[in-house]
């Protein structure tokens, strides 16, 4: 570099603040200087690069240097800074291919091939031309002497442009990975909440939101009155199932009606609206700003996996609609049994709740739980095979007709055992085991202990709670203290004692579900 520093020329500098399109389209959510690594053992040479370079912008954004006099500190600095675009680099310092080993520390080591390299040299001899650009990953080779603060400029720009172009083709790169990989993850999440949550985890990556923009995101299902949230993030982080119209500002609840009424999605310079309705007829809105205007593949990245999650969404409501189909077929099943021998309407309901509630405290997960829960309904099915005159006698049964009565045990795992869907099969378990007894006098097998399913240990205690506490054709409904005392009498005996210890110790809880599913008198 010559020792006069020569004022660079104004159009230059235009031409920099003037980038093409594809500049002006490339979003930085924080304006970031690019950082530019000076490696030399000359102070004078840190000084005069600066000096020429410090007003220089490109793309909108400023440079930052960094300086490091050999090729120890050098090695730091692009330790800390990952995200350096160019460094220039001497090639003699501490020893005479310092800086064609911090070539190969670059490529090799930190496996960075994004970062722009320019071996900058005043001894030639040491480092040839011809030999170094093949055999070294450099992308410009200048002889000091060479370059005048005009080739340093039109240098600087050419590699930072570079530098950008890669980086955008890395960033669609990952893009595109983003939505393999939660496309796939979505397709698994079966709650609908869930899975509005993780689109707005996943848009939000997609997008690539700064880990410091403040931006807000939601999910909103309309309802048959109004239009709720199903999942939110940033501002409305804590209003998951509220009402739309009783958090969200007023401008943006008007853009959300309006993509309702349309049923056409929208995107403006910091926001957008996604529009989506399943062939059943539910509409869902994802809303979300905080981010400057999409670039073109970015919008190509947004459209590509809203596609996945519109055949998502169908999924899920087609899979919830089969769950409730099912839960009401099985509830229904349930139901004619009980009305059939005149038991109370909503016993099966409260030993589903009851189960579900036991088997979460028992430590049991969510879709386990569930599963006890929808197939509980079943626990009596076998008494379809009962006659009326034994199973709504009004007094206590004889010997041989409690022999009858306990067949229905069997009967009702003879009928539910063929299947192999998972609640029919947990129903089945349920069905056959829920009189056996803890201590092994129960049947219709007499099963002790942990031999006993736990599935059926848990409805065992839920269903025995609530016949006492309702009445029946053969008794009146007992006082809850009774109740509570015959289970902790028959801890270790008929029930298993951890799940009665479980029970009693939430006992307020059981309490709410018995007060929520009260007959009607």
């Amino acid at each position: 570099m010559t020792n006069e520093v020569e004022s660079v020329d104004q159009d230059e500098l235009l031409f920099a603040a003037e980038e093409d399109s594809v500049a002006a389209n490339l979003r930085t959510v924080e304006q970031d200087p690019w950082i530019v690594l000076i490696v030399d053992d000359e102070k004078q040479i840190h000084q005069v690069t600066k000096m020429v370079l410090q007003d220089l912008e490109f793309a909108g954004r400023k440079l930052a240097f960094h300086s490091a006099y050999s090729a120890l500190e050098a090695k730091q600095l692009l330790k800390e800074q990952p995200q350096t675009a160019l460094v220039l680099l001497d090639v003699v310092m501490e020893y005479e291919d310092a800086g064609l080993q911090i070539v190969k520390y670059i490529r090799e080591e930190l496996n960075n091939q994004a970062v722009r390299i320019i071996l900058r040299t005043g001894q030639p001899g040491q480092a040839p031309e011809r030999t170094v650009i093949m055999d070294y990953d450099i992308n410009d080779y200048k002889e000091k002497t060479e370059l005048t603060s005009q080739k340093l400029f039109t240098t600087v720009v050419t590699a930072l442009r570079s530098f950008r172009d890669i980086k955008t083709i890395e960033k669609s790169r990952i893009g595109l990975e983003e939505i393999i990989k939660s496309s796939a993850t979505l397709f698994e999440l079966q709650s609908m909440k869930k899975f509005a949550s993780g689109v707005l985890t996943q848009m939000t990556s997609i997008v690539n939101l700064h880990k410091n923009a403040i931006h807000c995101s939601f999910a909103v299902t309309k309802g048959i009155e109004d239009i709720y949230i199903l999942a939110a993030s940033g501002d409305y982080a804590a209003n998951q199932d509220a009402r739309a119209r009783d958090v969200v500002p007023t401008d943006v609840l008007e853009e959300i009606e309006l993509a309702f009424h349309t049923r056409k999605s929208s995107f403006g310079a910091d926001r957008f609206i996604i529009y989506f309705q399943s062939k059943m007829g539910m509409e869902n809105v994802i809303y979300m700003n905080g981010f400057n205007a999409l670039s073109e593949w970015e919008h190509y990245l947004v459209d590509i996996y809203c596609a996945n999650v519109s055949v998502a969404f169908e999924n899920i409501y087609l899979n919830n609609e089969l769950e409730s189909t099912q839960q009401e077929i099985i509830y229904t099943m349930g139901e004619i049994t009980e009305t059939r021998s005149q038991e109370t309407g909503h016993h099966v309901k409260r030993v589903a709740e009851y189960s579900r509630l036991l088997a979460l405290k028992y430590g049991l997960s969510e879709q386990e739980a569930e599963t006890i829960r929808l197939a509980t309904p079943m626990h009596d099915v076998g008494k379809v095979g009962i006659p009326d005159a034994i199973l709504n006698k009004p007094g206590s049964l004889t010997t041989e007709e409690f022999e009858i009565m306990k067949t229905h045990s069997n009967l009702g795992f003879e009928m539910l055992k063929h299947s192999n869907k998972k609640v029919l099969h947990a129903a089945a378990i349920i069905a056959h085991q829920h009189h056996e007894r803890f201590d092994g006098t129960g049947y219709p097998q007499g099963l002790s202990g942990e031999n006993i399913h736990l599935y059926g240990r848990i409805t065992a205690l839920a269903d025995v709670f609530d016949a006492l506490c309702s009445d029946r054709v053969y008794k009146k409904a007992w006082e809850l203290d009774r109740v509570l005392d015959l289970l902790k009498s028959e801890s270790g005996k008929h029930f298993d004692p951890v799940i009665v210890d479980l029970f009693l110790s939430n006992l307020d809880e059981f309490l709410v579900i018995k007060e929520l599913y009260k007959e009607n008198r």
